[in-house]
């Protein structure tokens, strides 16, 4: 199996799947608690969400084959903070979004270790991302990446409350231009099966704020959506009644992403 999948589209738009992955290299599953080696913290079926999309529109999509416990390909190889000030599970996690520890007492991952997991894990996701979206900008002068993500619906380490079922972030307005961002709000403003926000808790992670260059012509863009809207969040079955608007609704934005 591929460590990085990558389907190659003919339309200006990459999908991105950082936390699609679940697989766990077998040495470093032998350091982990029972509890982390279900991987609790999945971007859960968002590929499913997706492909078929992607398949449509003839969009680009990447996908990792490692889980976000073996590194997290959406924080900085540095690790530094994206949202100073709150908690966060960092590039290489120690512990779940409940709080519970991820690896055996006294067989967590040392600063060596780190480097070597972003050597061997992060960057070839990171190279064939950058790769995409240079080929696409090139044949069309412009692209947008789309950052596919979801979560639990409630996560007290993370934020208070039930979050909104769709999590729009543009960095602020920085990651995309304001016509986008307009569209993008238009489709979202106009239907009325889902709360949502932009640039509320989650205003997009380090590719959504690193790749992003709107005055060359790359914009991105990070939908994060409430896993209540298409699976038991007890089991992390996929609903396939819950799903089908949301895929429909997913679709709408995509559209408009490539509108421009």
């Amino acid at each position: 199996m591929q460590d990085v999948a990558l389907i190659r589209g003919r339309v200006p738009l990459l999908i991105s799947l950082p936390h699609d992955g679940t697989d766990i290299p077998a040495e470093i599953a032998a350091r982990m608690t029972p509890g982390a080696l279900v991987v609790p913290d999945t971007d859960w079926h968002v590929r499913r969400l997706y492909a078929g999309l992607a398949g449509a529109l003839g969009a680009s999509l990447i996908r990792p084959r490692w889980s976000r416990y073996v590194v997290d390909l959406n924080r900085p190889p540095d690790d530094a903070p994206l949202y100073p000030g709150q908690r966060v599970t960092g590039l290489v996690p120690r512990v779940t979004f409940a709080d519970q520890p991820i690896y055996r007492a006294g067989s967590e991952p040392d600063g060596a270790e780190v480097a070597g997991r972003v050597e061997r894990y992060w960057r070839p996701y990171h190279a064939t991302l950058a790769g995409e979206l240079a080929r696409l900008r090139e044949a069309h002068g412009r692209v947008v990446l789309w950052e596919g993500h979801s979560i639990r619906s409630q996560v007290p380490m993370l934020f208070e409350g039930r979050l909104p079922d769709l999590n729009l972030g543009t960095a602020g307005g920085h990651s995309c231009s304001t016509a986008l961002r307009e569209r993008l709000s238009a489709v979202l403003d106009g239907q009325s099966s889902y709360t949502h926000v932009i640039d509320g808790r989650f205003k997009g992670g380090y590719i959504t704020r690193h790749y992003a260059d709107p005055a060359r012509g790359i914009e991105a863009v990070q939908l994060e959506i409430a896993q209540a809207t298409y699976l038991d969040e007890a089991s992390f079955a996929f609903d396939e009644t819950r799903a089908a608007p949301l895929v429909e609704v997913i679709g709408r934005l995509l559209e408009a992403a490539l509108a421009g």
